[in-house]
């Protein structure tokens, strides 16, 4: 196969190489990816291979997450069919050549007007219609979505009701929750996870033609950083609300800032109060918790979406999933649990009943892990009903270690985009996403762990079959019941 001369930029960075396999070869090196090594593993054929070309040349930073990605694979929708770079030579390149000799990567440029393109053109017409059709079979769903949401919240129910708990509770009531946000320590935190503030500041500094003119709601603005990020990108407007006694600190620091013109900042729940506009364009929130829902600030996040988001409008962050694994500790679950048998020659086995009921924050040693991540909950912010955020999933785990093990506790992450796929391709808006893996960067939501009081013990590739429902505490919807069903085995934990 002849060397192809065309130059490439790089998938991950702006260098521009002489050749694809210069390309490949620069790719391994520098970023640590290999192209062939994610063909094979994601068992990729032509339009696969297209669809993940154009996935990562449209978001930031993957490179971090590419190795870790499970089905369904982000780059599935029809739309990366569409190039990013017009006459890209490495979606003129036959991934059957490039994976065609082991460890190899002599692929080279093929004719712009190959097979290939053809068929990815094709391909793509056929789907700009079943894109229409979903388009507009969606809307009518999430419109009667809304609808029926809307004729349980407006009707005349009982304190027991049907608000869905953190929108019925008084002020009062509610008092707890955010003076624990008053605190300045949980925003320094906040604020130097890198992670977590950065993808946030990529996303509207690299998108600002999504926040040109627009009025922007900022719910649960805590410093205002979100909200001067969006000011900073163009915003016309940002209206940023929070309970919490640190609204008083939003507000010298915007005006030391020279943003006063631009943020308007309110205190109150969003609930309580009434908004200076009757509709915003855009509605962003930092209100993911641990184990995404704890806290339930999604439900304030969704309350204002129904009530002042108006057509057209996104809400950011959009798109998320919940996954959980397998981890096989004897060590932890030994500090963690059979601790209590003998403490200091002292027989206290009855606080298992109160240790393991209990969820724990912690980030987990990658060498620990022992299945592969299954998803049992995604949530398109945009769309979800509050119903939703209330589920039960099965999932089946399959085992990767290569000797029979033990699993001793289940963990969970998640994994958010920022302008989700379906949106921001189809407008051309620069992709954001992060995980709380243990297999990343940590971030301050660690991962959230249950330790079972029996480990079980599975076999090398066996896919162990459970189930986990989650459900809002009545008592306390701010916090959740978390129930896995194992082996005929069942354990329902707190996160409060």
């Amino acid at each position: 196969m002849e060397e192809d001369s065309q130059p490439v930029t790089c998938l991950f960075c702006d260098r521009l190489l002489s050749s694809v396999k210069a390309t490949l070869q620069h790719c391994t090196a520098e970023h640590q990816v290999n192209l062939v090594d994610l063909i094979r593993k994601y068992n990729l054929d032509d339009y696969g291979y297209i669809k993940m070309i154009n996935f990562i040349r449209s978001t930031v930073s993957i490179y971090d997450y590419i190795h870790f990605l499970y089905a369904p694979l982000p780059w599935e929708s029809e739309d990366f069919l569409q190039p990013v770079l017009q006459d890209d030579p490495l979606l003129q390149t036959d991934p059957e050549e490039l994976c065609g000799s082991e460890g190899s990567c002599l692929a080279s440029g093929a004719d712009p007007h190959n097979a290939l393109v053809h068929r990815a053109q094709a391909a793509e017409e056929r789907a700009r219609s079943s894109e229409e059709a979903l388009a507009r079979a969606m809307d009518d769903l999430h419109k009667l979505k809304v609808l029926a949401q809307g004729l349980v919240l407006n009707a005349e129910t009982s304190r027991s009701g049907t608000l869905g708990g953190v929108a019925e509770l008084r002020e009062d009531e509610d008092e707890a929750y955010f003076s624990s946000y008053g605190h300045y320590s949980i925003h320094e935190e906040m604020l130097k996870d890198k992670v977590r503030t950065e993808s946030y500041r990529d996303f509207m500094y690299s998108n600002p033609e999504v926040f040109r003119d627009k009025v922007v709601l900022d719910v649960g603005c805590g410093t205002g950083i979100l909200s001067m990020f969006a000011a900073q990108a163009g915003a016309k407007k940002v209206i940023a609300v929070d309970q919490s006694e640190i609204i008083y600190q939003a507000m010298d620091i915007v005006r030391s800032n020279q943003l006063e013109d631009k943020i308007t900042l309110i205190k109150g729940r969003i609930e309580d109060i009434k908004l200076p506009v009757e509709k915003v364009d855009i509605i962003i929130s930092e209100w993911m918790g641990y184990f995404l829902l704890f806290e339930s600030m999604l439900d304030s996040v969704l309350y204002a979406r129904d009530l002042y988001l108006a057509d057209g409008g996104s809400v950011y962050p959009d798109l998320c999933n919940i996954s959980l694994a397998a981890v096989g500790d004897v060590q932890k679950h030994q500090d963690r649990i059979a601790f209590w048998d003998d403490v200091y020659g002292f027989n206290m086995a009855c606080m298992k009943k109160a240790v393991v009921p209990e969820a724990v924050v912690e980030v987990l040693k990658a060498d620990t892990l022992i299945s592969e991540p299954t998803v049992i909950q995604t949530i398109d912010c945009n769309r979800v009903c509050l119903s939703e955020l209330e589920f039960s999933s099965d999932f089946h785990l399959k085992i990767t270690n290569t000797t029979d093990c033990t699993v001793s506790q289940i963990y969970t992450y998640w994994l958010l985009f920022i302008c989700s796929l379906s949106t921001c391709y189809t407008k051309r808006n620069n992709i954001v996403m992060f995980s709380t893996g243990p297999q990343v960067t940590k971030t301050h939501w660690k991962q959230t762990v249950f330790l079972l009081e029996k480990p079980v013990s599975v076999q090398a590739g066996e896919e162990l079959q459970g189930k986990i429902t989650v459900r809002k505490n009545k008592k306390d919807p701010r916090s959740l019941w978390v129930t896995f069903e194992l082996r005929d085995r069942k354990q329902t934990y707190s996160l409060q």
